[in-house]
């Protein structure tokens, strides 16, 4: 799988605001450090198709996976299976950004922005294949929820990676601190519903964190 790192989405997460353009300097070093990011990445994806069952205002199971989390219930309300979803692009990426530790803070924190902009992209575009197959049978689907929003616990990504097999399939692991490695990977679950929703909210709009210095300001 082949992606990019959309520039504008690289200088959000730096910290600038809509309209607020680095200097050609910052530019150039933002662009570089991207294009390095982009050739180390080595991105996979992974996913499966589980039943969904619901049990009051917050109870649900995803095929064997047992959560309570109210907004994930409300994400899913409707859905009769979900997605298992899981991300990453590799340790390389990690690697170029250790490197850059050393002395080069400037490349480290462009370096970060770049590779969360690029996991993104890269699940924004594997979404959008899941979305048409899903479509091609019958079914309609909801925007990713990431274990960490809401109070979907951060304690399921072991449940979602030990699910998917990603250790042994695309080389995700989560450490006792219920870290991904590699830092720049994703794990989610999207809903499967036989019914359109008009419901297209993903990222900074699915996550009830309205102070996070990255939000996107059309959120």
């Amino acid at each position: 799988m082949t992606a990019a790192a959309p520039y504008e989405e690289v200088c959000r997460y730096l910290g600038y605001k809509r309209g607020v353009q680095p200097d050609p300097e910052t530019e150039r070093l933002i662009r570089a450090c991207t294009a390095r990011v982009e050739e180390a990445a080595e991105p996979k994806v992974v996913s499966t198709v589980l039943p969904l069952a619901c049990s009051g205002e917050d109870g649900l199971k995803l095929g064997p996976i047992g959560v309570k989390s109210a907004a994930l219930a409300k994400n899913l309300r409707g859905c009769g299976q979900v997605i298992l979803f899981a991300a990453t692009l590799g340790l390389e990426v990690d690697r170029l950004i250790a490197r850059s530790g050393a002395g080069r803070v400037a490349e480290g924190a462009v370096y970060q922005a770049a590779g969360a902009a690029l996991i993104e992209a890269v699940c924004d575009a594997a979404n959008d294949a899941l979305r048409r197959e899903s479509e091609a049978e019958g079914w309609y689907l909801r925007p990713r929820f990431s274990p960490g929003y809401g109070d979907f616990s951060i304690t399921h990504q072991p449940d979602i990676t030990r699910l998917l097999r990603t250790p042994e399939r695309i080389g995700l692991t989560v450490t006792d601190s219920m870290l991904l490695l590699p830092v720049k990977s994703v794990t989610a679950v999207m809903g499967r519903a036989r019914q359109a929703v008009p419901c297209h909210r993903q990222g900074c709009e699915a996550c009830g964190k309205t102070d996070c210095p990255f939000r996107r300001e059309s959120a």
